[in-house]
């Protein structure tokens, strides 16, 4: 059902049982998978996918330019939102850009995505499945966000700051270097305190927990976090040798206790 009083311009694909209400905007670049609603106020613009089964409640601005000053729109940008995802009041999602070799030009946010009111997510970010984004949680420019976080409300997230999978990030945190999978951080600047125990015991079996304590504790000890990376990276589970390449993967450091920067 699409109202007679919203905007939905020539060239936009819209998929079966899709719900459009009064006022909203949908440009011609958008696409909608089945059974998507947006509702009043909001606006779609640019190259946008939505997944079916989504909803974009009032007043959220998906696929606009990004707000960096030095960029140059090609018209080819885009945002890519998997399915059943819901994005909240006023929440802005920015298109993605061709600024260097790793651009590919898109934002990507995963299936079953939760994102609350006023929460931003900037140019070229890459986030998983299954997140859950409080209210006015905010993603700098290509932050990387691994499947099944959750980020607190009113936790601003530094450029280029990678969040690994199953990662807890409390409210009112700032984080500006990256957090190892299935970790638990706080503060501003945020440490990682221990590990996302709750998030832990809602996917995995005791065997597998139990393993990655037992290299969370040899990490947390290490003198040289990556020497001890290093030795994780051939261990026999998987969820382990994540949390390893992830550390020899790092540029901007792990903040594994408080006050190392």
């Amino acid at each position: 059902m699409i109202s007679d009083k919203a905007i939905v311009e020539k060239g936009a694909k819209l998929g079966s049982g899709v719900v459009i209400e009064p006022f909203a905007y949908v440009g011609s670049g958008v696409e909608l998978g089945d059974n998507c609603v947006v509702k009043s106020g909001a606006k779609l613009v640019g190259n946008t996918k939505i997944g079916e089964n989504s909803k974009i409640y009032s007043y959220a601005i998906i696929g606009e330019a990004c707000q960096d000053i030095g960029h140059k729109p090609s018209g080819a940008e885009s945002v890519i939102i998997g399915k059943n995802s819901v994005i909240r009041e006023f929440a802005t999602i920015n298109s993605g850009t061709f600024k260097n070799e790793n651009c590919d030009g898109s934002t990507k946010i995963g299936d079953n995505a939760f994102i609350m009111a006023y929460c931003h997510i900037a140019h070229d970010c890459k986030v998983g499945n299954n997140i859950i984004f409080a209210n006015n949680a905010t993603l700098a420019g290509h932050v990387e966000i691994g499947d099944f976080t959750v980020v607190g409300g009113l936790t601003p997230i530094h450029q280029f700051v990678r969040i690994g999978e199953g990662c807890m990030i409390a409210g009112a945190s700032g984080v500006s270097q990256d957090i190892v999978p299935f970790c638990l951080a706080e503060g501003n600047r945020a440490y990682i305190r221990g590990l996302n125990v709750v998030g832990l015991r809602r996917r995995f079996n005791k065997v597998v927990i139990d393993e990655i304590h037992s290299a969370f504790r040899k990490l947390q000890k290490a003198h040289d976090i990556k020497e001890i990376a290093a030795q994780l990276t051939n261990h026999d589970c998987e969820q382990v040798r994540k949390m390893a390449e992830f550390i020899l993967n790092t540029t901007r450091g792990i903040p594994m206790h408080k006050g190392k920067q």
